[in-house]
């Protein structure tokens, strides 16, 4: 193992409280929650077991860290029932409508302007004149 990465090698868990591994460098039957939903698993409300870390100049912390799971305690995911895709249309159709003008657009809506492209133009307008 380079020496890199000796700084995220910590399998007993002394430095870190749980065990650490470098990124790509984990145990077999350990997962992140991205990987368990891949396989059409989650975590089913188990305690984490370990962790991955990748050093990092460019955050403020220093290191990315991805959390593992044991994938022979993760559960299958439950599936859609017709009341969530119901819920999910609902939200997505809020997402995608105006709340100045009403239209419905075929995508999402930036959260940043609260409104769609043309009635913000036209506010910025009412604004300048």
């Amino acid at each position: 193992m380079p020496t890199a990465y000796s700084k995220c090698y910590d399998p007993t868990g002394a430095r870190y409280g749980i065990p650490t591994y470098p990124w790509k460098y984990a145990p077999d039957g350990l997962a992140t929650r991205r990987q368990l939903r891949a396989l059409g698993l989650r975590p089913a409300g188990q305690e984490v077991c370990a962790q991955l870390m990748l050093r990092h100049r460019g955050r403020r912390s220093g290191a990315m860290v991805a959390y593992l799971y044991r994938v022979d305690l993760a559960k299958p995911v439950r599936p859609m029932t017709s009341r969530k895709w119901g819920a999910l249309a609902l939200a997505m159709h809020a997402r995608c409508t105006c709340p100045v003008c009403g239209v419905t657009y075929s995508y999402c809506l930036p959260t940043s302007l609260g409104m769609c492209l043309l009635c913000h133009d036209a506010a910025n307008e009412q604004r300048a004149a």
